[in-house]
């Protein structure tokens, strides 16, 4: 059984904030089924390296004002295509998909062949509360570049006497 503010937080998460192997939180459109998050990566979907052969994840899950809720870690399932979790799940996600080419069948038989659909189930008690924004810092860019003075049309003169 998962933490309450965890379970409460799942049920209504459309997008959660997934890091695997300490490397950047990727947001990622989910459906929260049965106490886990059922997440698509792949060609052609969202992209989330590493996350298709991963076994732990951390996830963080915001609410609507974009301030976060909490922090969990997740044990990470990939599932397979031929198993009875397939059938029930895949559907629904399917059906969630928000612009999918074709139809939700379509869709399934492409995702059982070329993508990943992960279940992402809290494991152990969330992260507490921190002070911290989880804001990262500014990457290095070689885009930067000094200001240059504003193009001016006309001088603009002092009054005259």
């Amino acid at each position: 059984m998962a933490d309450p503010l965890v379970s409460e937080a799942l049920k209504k998460a459309a997008v959660a904030w997934v890091s695997v192997d300490g490397g950047p939180a990727l947001a990622l459109w989910c459906l929260p089924i049965d106490d886990a998050l059922y997440v698509v990566s792949g060609p052609g979907e969202q992209a989330a390296p590493g996350l298709a052969y991963a076994d732990e994840a951390r996830v963080s899950l915001r609410g609507d004002h974009g301030g976060r809720i909490v922090t969990w870690s997740a044990e990470v399932t990939r599932i397979d295509p031929r198993s009875e979790e397939w059938t029930a799940v895949v559907p629904q996600l399917a059906g969630k998909r928000l612009n999918a080419p074709g139809s939700a069948t379509a869709l399934a038989e492409r995702w059982a062949a070329e993508c990943s659909v992960n279940r992402l189930a809290p494991a152990g008690d969330p992260e507490p509360p921190g002070d911290a924004s989880e804001a990262a810092p500014p990457r290095e860019s070689p885009a930067a570049r000094p200001a240059r003075r504003p193009f001016r049309l006309h001088r603009v003169r002092g009054a005259r006497p």
